[in-house]
């Protein structure tokens, strides 16, 4: 074998290999280039499919993909009431806000100022929110002189207005049940509704119309003057407009001055018996509403002219009856005007607050059935206990049943706090609800009751972030009394 001198060079590749090296590096380089080219066409000419002109097939199969995985979920932790034990309806075409921390389906008004601006995929994210009434369409309160108010046009969202028969032919082909006044006027709400749920729901069971007295008497427990109070109007407390959309049900006065005048006028014929509205008495509970069923009268009059208990009207739904009627509370809402109070409440605290129930009252003065309620929710007890519980300067509101205002103020040195007397002034002379209430009562003022600050107090409580409750973190004592827990 031949060696390598010294000074001798190693021998060169042939000029076929330095070809083919270059062959491959050229076709590489090539290849970059061209993927480079059609990167940048794909990505300057390609556009994504427009959502708006998707077929409608699309659209929905791409909801369906969506909708599982979203938030809007129903709460169990709240207190369920009428509102929430029913389906949601369909949404109107006009878009209304609701924020996030309210609960109930139901539609609030909301007046603040919302800045948005644009994300992925088509959508908006609220970036800030103004304050209350801040946006550009929300009516200013007038700024008025030192005269009486005037009365303003009702709230066009709300419709209470009284359903009436129509014409005697209607009158006449009409079947309805008509409940004469109990032993359970003057009651307590509870009561009342109780008693009031079941004639309703013995209407639904016999396929009738529900013939009822919109004169509530309220107990003296809800009063200022501690006496019973009557002639309260039925649309002061709950939502009249929803009722007559989910029950079939007529006034009281109106129905009974269309039955005096259609059954002496007697049609064509008034000498015959045939002509008269025909009705039939029922003067005890005992007549179940299974016996009614097949009864063909125009009207079912149940009487209730017995001592108490015998003259309750839920003594209807009682024993088998109870298998058959069925309550109907998806019925009866809250007032649409209380409810706009309670959400101008929270919209002023920008719906971002916690909240306390302190009860007390009556309670603390029977030392045998809640021995350590007085204590437990003294000033300085709360002070203790609701600061290990709630984050220190947070709005923090308070439903209560305690008089006097000034009983909180140890709470003020933790926390922003509001009380329901805070805001009298969405209830006062010049105020939506005072204008609307005093057209329903004939022009005449309408008192903020106890019970309405019951219920306004108790939904403000419902829709805060955190709520401490007296009997559940503030006392040893049982809500019904000692040994009750």
């Amino acid at each position: 074998m031949k060696e390598l001198g010294a000074g001798s060079t190693p021998p060169e590749l042939p000029a076929a290999g330095q070809q083919l090296v270059k062959l491959i590096g050229n076709l590489c380089f090539s290849i970059f280039v061209i993927s480079v080219l059609v990167f940048s066409v794909i990505a300057v000419t390609y556009q994504p499919p427009d959502p708006w002109f998707q077929t409608s097939k699309a659209i929905t199969k791409s909801l369906s993909a969506t909708l599982p995985n979203s938030t809007f979920a129903t709460d169990d932790s709240l207190l369920p009431t009428g509102e929430d034990l029913v389906a949601s309806p369909p949404s109107p075409p006009a878009c209304r806000f609701r924020t996030r921390f309210e609960k109930s389906w139901r539609r609030y008004r909301d007046y603040r100022r919302f800045h948005l601006s644009p994300t992925e995929n088509c959508t908006f994210e609220v970036i800030r929110a103004g304050n209350f009434r801040s946006g550009i369409n929300a009516a200013r309160r007038p700024r008025r002189a030192a005269s009486p108010p005037t009365i303003q046009i009702p709230d066009l969202d709300i419709n209470d207005t009284i359903p009436t028969v129509g014409s005697e032919s209607e009158f006449r082909k009409g079947r309805y049940l008509y409940y004469t006044r109990g032993g359970d006027h003057c009651k307590s709400m509870n009561h009342y509704l109780w008693s009031f749920l079941c004639g309703l729901g013995e209407a639904d069971f016999l396929n009738r119309t529900f013939v009822m007295d919109l004169n509530v008497c309220l107990a003296g427990s809800y009063t200022s003057t501690g006496e019973n109070e009557d002639g309260k109007d039925f649309r002061f407390y709950f939502d009249f407009e929803h009722l007559k959309e989910t029950a079939s049900v007529v006034e009281e006065v109106d129905f009974l001055r269309d039955w005096r005048k259609w059954d002496r006028s007697g049609g064509k014929n008034q000498k015959s018996s045939s002509s008269r509205i025909s009705f039939r008495k029922v003067p005890t509970y005992k007549v179940t509403p299974m016996q009614l069923k097949k009864e063909k009268s125009t009207i079912v009059w149940r009487q209730f002219e017995g001592p108490e208990p015998e003259n309750y009207w839920y003594r209807v739904c009682e024993g088998r009856a109870a298998k058959y009627i069925q309550r109907p509370w998806h019925a009866i809402w809250k007032s649409k005007r209380l409810m706009n109070i309670v959400s101008e409440i929270a919209g002023k605290m920008d719906w971002d607050y916690d909240a306390l129930h302190v009860v007390r009252g009556e309670k603390t003065m029977n030392k045998e059935l809640w021995p350590n309620l007085d204590s437990d929710t003294s000033p300085e007890s709360l002070v203790e206990k609701v600061t290990k519980l709630v984050t220190p300067w947070r709005n923090l509101y308070i439903a209560t049943n305690e008089p006097f205002y000034n009983y909180f103020d140890k709470l003020r040195s933790h926390y922003k706090v509001h009380l329901l007397e805070d805001y009298k002034e969405l209830w006062g002379n010049n105020s939506e609800w005072y204008n609307e209430t005093m057209i329903l009562n004939g022009g005449r003022p309408v008192q903020f009751d106890g019970y309405m600050r019951v219920a306004v107090d108790t939904e403000v409580l419902y829709r805060a972030k955190v709520r401490v409750e007296t009997f559940n973190n503030l006392t040893r004592d049982c809500k019904d009394g000692i040994n009750t827990c």
